[in-house]
């Protein structure tokens, strides 16, 4: 579904840039039944941005909702809805006049899609960021799934809303060019989110009835889990990841690690931020880092490179590897090495 849609945003912003094209030329007088459409087009694009971003990351189900976003420009077509209707001459005459009656018209619009512009903007943002802290909880690899690309694509529309403002038009259109290209490439080439079953689990914390503790987060409030539930089910999570050590399968995921305890998913989440104050992936990863700092000092490990322990340790990857060791460690994993003085390879 994102596919189709970032192919029919592809559409639209063609259909606007021939319009550009033909206004920017002064060719419109030879197309004057297309003068004045391209007017709402700019209202459409803040919303397929956005739209894009939901399907992406699987956000808000109830898609029928989206076309909500898209009542503006239909509303500003309607109000336009007269000069399209008037003859070719008079359509003419208006445009080569700044408007006439039109241009208060026209300046409201301008602001409505000034307006638009940075709405959409700051909700694409928000609405990533919201994917990224959800997938936190569930995976433990997140290299692969974590649409940091989409910034760009955020980013560039941002760019060019500016440059909309500032009303450079030659520099506009090239940048619209430019970002249908990123965005051809991005959105083709880079993974989506992973679609995983939901284990089958026997869901024995439903039998506890006893209140949860008021401590507990607000989004937690509705559980049920008790303060002696929780710990029961964290030290089950423990002992299997001690003696299985879990955190060496770099796929390891919320779901599957619930499964392997007998619980549900949610309420393992709430039992790691209960007992450890972390989401998920930092649970896995600092437990990765931890083991990585054990085998890294043993002497039969000495002809290993850095990079290997750090795939046996459940790393799927170089950066991955250095941006969590650094988070947690404060330094980096050389440099880790040398307070130890060790030498492995790179």
């Amino acid at each position: 579904m994102a596919d189709y849609l970032l192919a029919l945003w592809f559409f639209i912003i063609g259909i606007h840039l021939t319009l550009f094209y033909l206004n920017f030329s002064e060719n419109n007088i030879t197309t004057p039944y297309l003068l004045g459409l391209e007017i709402p087009l700019p209202l459409i694009h803040g919303p397929m941005l956005y739209v894009y971003v939901l399907t992406l990351t699987q956000q808000n189900n109830r898609r029928y909702l989206r076309i909500l976003h898209f009542i503006p420009p239909l509303v500003v077509y309607l109000i336009l809805w007269d000069f399209y209707l008037l003859s070719t001459k008079d359509k003419i005459l208006i445009y080569h006049n700044g408007g006439m009656r039109y241009q208060n018209i026209r300046e409201n619009i301008n602001i409505l899609i000034y307006i638009s512009g940075i709405t959409y903007i700051i909700l694409s943002i928000r609405s990533l960021k919201k994917y990224k802290d959800s997938i936190a909880k569930q995976y433990s690899n997140i290299e692969r799934i974590n649409l940091n690309w989409v910034y760009y694509l955020i980013f560039g529309i941002a760019v060019i809303w500016i440059l909309v403002i500032l009303k450079d038009d030659r520099i506009t259109f090239t940048s619209v060019v430019i970002f249908i290209l990123l965005a051809a490439y991005f959105g083709i080439t880079k993974a989506g989110i992973l679609n995983l079953p939901e284990p089958k689990i026997k869901d024995t914390e439903k039998d506890d009835t006893t209140p949860p503790n008021e401590n507990q987060q607000i989004k937690y409030q509705k559980s049920i889990l008790n303060e002696a539930s929780i710990q029961e089910i964290y030290t089950r999570l423990t002992s299997k990841m001690q003696s299985e050590q879990l955190f060496k399968d770099p796929e390891i995921n919320l779901a599957t690690l619930a499964g392997s305890i007998e619980v549900h998913p949610n309420t393992l989440s709430q039992v790691i931020n209960t007992i450890e104050d972390k989401n998920f992936y930092d649970y896995i990863n600092i437990q990765r880092i931890e083991e990585f700092k054990r085998i890294a000092i043993l002497p039969e490990n000495q002809k290993f490179t850095i990079l290997s322990l750090a795939f046996e340790c459940g790393f799927n990857s170089k950066t991955a590897f250095n941006r969590n060791f650094k988070k947690y460690m404060n330094c980096s994993p050389r440099d880790f090495l040398k307070e130890q003085n060790l030498e492995i390879g790179g």
